[in-house]
């Protein structure tokens, strides 16, 4: 019994030790096998670093306002007796657009211009008595008095009138009305909206660190979500104060040549053009990769093999496709912009241009 329990145990040992020995030795065949493996070299597209001409700008979103526009509301009760406009009516200005019931008070201000007329001859008749020494001057300024009132209730009356007709302030389209013949309506109610649409404005902010950087006068571009439209323009004020709660600046600008085919209220990216600058060192927004660490490049090392060197740069402006780089890299680096997200530092690559991204600068 002994001798079986004891030929068992060795030959357990035998198997556990040929099992072990069996796995330490795979291991160190995969390990050299992968130690003495070179990987194939990692395909990729570069770009020259070199000096450009810098167009910089400034980016913001804006709407788009008409030169004139306003809510047209009624300025007094009353019963609308007659819409003169039709949606999306050219209209010039004084054109007659409402008008309230105003019978009573033309029944006023014609027993108001009689009274006035009555004023006005017992003004002269008194005045006659009293050249003839007949009339006090009492009485003169008595007369006076009605004369004043009288001429003042036929003014008071007649701005009633005016009041209830509206009339355009100024030529444009009219929009859709908001009232019909026969409502009764209230000072303050809103019955169309006017817009000129031959000259339009665009406001729009910047941060406040920006400001310095804009001036009245200087021209920018308006582009719209729809139809791809584009129009040139230029800054026509500046708000003298910052928002303390977005600390954002307005500014209003004047886009020319719309005509049409921009409307109060769309959405617009505006570019403020800056001074151009030469020699600015830049490179494509894609060539730069951004970590916890920073910005770096890769960057090529021509020795026996074709390498690349991860080398971080200090940032600076950005415009259209293209990043400033303030330092790190010199002109004439040759630097990859695309591929480097399967690269390491002294890894071995192949140029191939045939396929870059694209880049600009607006």
């Amino acid at each position: 019994m002994i001798k079986r329990l004891a030929i068992a145990i060795v030959l357990l040992t035998l198997i556990v030790g040929g099992i072990v020995g069996f796995n330490l030795f795979r291991d160190k065949m995969i390990a050299q096998y992968f130690a003495g493996m070179t990987p194939p070299p990692v395909a990729v597209s570069t770009v020259t670093a070199e000096p450009m001409v810098w167009n910089s700008g400034i980016d913001a979103v804006g709407t788009a306002l008409a030169a004139q526009g306003v809510e047209l509301a009624i300025e007094a009760a009353g019963l609308v007796r007659n819409v003169s406009f039709s949606a999306n009516e050219k209209v010039t200005a004084g054109q007659k657009l409402v008008q309230l019931d105003e019978r009573i008070e033309r029944a006023d201000l014609g027993a108001a211009e009689a009274s006035l007329e009555l004023a006005i001859t017992q003004l002269a008749r008194n005045k006659t008595l009293q050249e003839r020494g007949i009339s006090t001057t009492n009485t003169v300024d008595t007369a006076e008095v009605q004369e004043k009132n009288a001429r003042a209730q036929v003014a008071r009356l007649t701005a009633i009138l005016d009041q209830k007709e509206m009339t355009a302030p100024f030529a444009g389209v009219i929009g859709i009305s908001r009232i019909e013949a026969g409502q009764y309506v209230t000072p303050g109610t809103i019955y169309a909206t006017l817009q000129n649409l031959e000259q339009m404005q665009a406001e729009f902010t910047i941060p406040e660190q920006q400001i310095t950087s804009l001036a009245i006068g200087m021209g920018l571009t308006a582009q719209t979500e729809t139809g791809n439209m584009a129009f040139s323009g230029k800054i026509i004020a500046i708000e003298p104060r910052v928002d303390p709660v977005s600390r954002l600046v307005t500014l209003r600008a004047l886009i020319e040549g719309t005509e049409g085919k921009l409307f109060p209220g769309q959405f617009l990216r505006i570019r403020v053009a800056l001074p151009t600058e030469d020699g600015v060192l830049a490179l494509p927004q894609t060539a730069v990769t951004s970590s916890l660490y920073g910005d770096s490049v890769f960057v090529l090392r021509k020795a026996e093999t074709l390498t690349v060197a991860q080398v971080f740069v200090q940032v600076g402006r950005r415009s259209g496709g293209m990043v400033e780089i303030i330092n790190g890299i010199a002109a004439g680096d040759e630097v990859v912009n695309a591929g480097q997200n399967r690269l390491t530092g002294g890894a071995a690559v192949v140029v191939d241009n045939s396929v870059t991204p694209a880049a600009s600068v607006e």
